[in-house]
């Protein structure tokens, strides 16, 4: 039988691939009363197994993780679990990271710079229903609301991620996996991973109609 202390608790599942991340979160907000976290994932499918297992009222989540990006898994932690509010904590404040997490039902966008104030501020805000980003990222949501059509133009797929993107500019321009690894200096089975994504988000089921999408999209240019 629930309680009342049980129901008005706030419990958190935290999702980043950074063990001392996670483990800096949960002690910070473990050490507040009210809040709880319950659950912990170091992938975007675990992340999504958590939440729905648990069932949390805020879900905390990095956008760049192994096997399912952040926004893609707060897509899918949404659709099974819309009391769940979702608040990025990540390191990218480019326009197509903000926005794509903002169309996916992202409540809140900090970066991991923030201080630890804000990041329990945050939490709270989101929980309470309430949506909230740092102070850069508001200023980027700012000029979108006053310019919403130059910003959406920016982004020839809106619908990957700032690194997706990346890596596709990267495959059009001729890269095979191992180079844009090295590029980009991350794993190869991180960008094996980007790579299925991309072939996924935009229905494509190889890598040379990728390559023509994206060329015809201004992709794969080089100086």
């Amino acid at each position: 039988m629930t309680t009342s202390a049980e129901s008005c608790e706030l419990t958190v599942v935290l999702a980043d691939d950074h063990p001392v991340v996670r483990g800096g979160l949960r002690a910070l907000l473990g050490s507040l009363d009210g809040i709880r976290v319950v659950g912990e994932a170091a992938g975007g499918r675990d992340a999504v197994r958590e939440t729905l297992l648990h069932r949390p009222r805020v879900l905390v989540i990095d956008l760049e993780m192994p096997d399912l990006d952040g926004v893609s898994a707060t897509r899918e932690v949404l659709a099974s679990a819309p009391d769940t509010a979702v608040l990025v904590l990540t390191m990218f404040e480019d326009d197509e990271s903000v926005f794509a997490a903002m169309r996916a039902g992202a409540r809140g966008y900090i970066l991991k710079g923030a201080s630890q104030d804000e990041i329990v501020r945050a939490v709270r805000c989101v929980a309470a229903g309430e949506a909230i980003f740092g102070p850069r990222i508001a200023r980027r949501v700012a000029e979108w609301m006053s310019h919403p059509h130059r910003t959406a133009a920016r982004s020839p797929f809106p619908e990957l991620t700032a690194r997706e993107l990346e890596v596709l500019d990267l495959i059009a321009a001729g890269m095979a996996n191992p180079a844009i690894a090295r590029s980009l200096r991350l794993a190869p089975k991180t960008i094996s991973n980007h790579v299925s994504a991309i072939f996924m988000k935009l229905q494509v089921a190889d890598r040379a109609t990728a390559i023509v999408r994206a060329r015809d999209a201004g992709l794969g240019r080089r100086p």
